[in-house]
């Protein structure tokens, strides 16, 4: 289980990293406009389609709960197939709270605009979709999942 716990850590951290130096080229003055996506600079005050926003501050800490129970539930689990989706997913959710603890909200940057309106997000809402996605299959074909 050690060297699955080092593969946990090193995909948080590699998910962290990436999402934060794709965020500091936006924060830095970085943007594109296209037909149907513009890359801007948008400060998220709440969480998917500004949900919770009237929560503020306390919000950043409700988050860092839920990943650390998110964390404490999968070690709990013991089972090393959901390490890689759950380090994707707290990865990306660790950039997004740093963000507010920085930014006062989360950094996003791709707005979507072709055909329809859709709201503004970033790499870590992707990554985080994607985990979630993994997690789902790994929970409804439980032999994927034999640690």
């Amino acid at each position: 289980m050690a060297k699955s716990f080092v593969l946990f850590i090193l995909v948080v951290i590699g998910v962290f990293v990436a999402d934060q130096l794709l965020k500091t080229l936006f924060v830095e003055g970085f943007r594109a406009y296209t037909q149907c996506i513009d890359l801007i600079l948008v400060y998220n005050k709440g969480v998917a389609f500004s949900m919770f926003a009237f929560l503020a501050e306390s919000l950043k800490w409700i988050q860092l709960a839920l990943l650390a129970g998110v964390v404490g539930y999968t070690l709990w689990l013991k089972q090393k197939c959901y390490l890689i989706p759950v380090g994707i997913m707290v990865g990306a959710g660790l950039s997004n709270v740093i963000d507010r603890f920085i930014y006062g909200g989360v950094v996003d940057y791709v707005y979507w605009h072709c055909g329809f309106n859709f709201a503004v997000f970033n790499a870590a809402d992707v990554m985080i979709d994607i985990a979630v996605v993994w997690l789902l299959i790994l929970n409804y074909k439980p032999k994927i999942c034999k640690s």
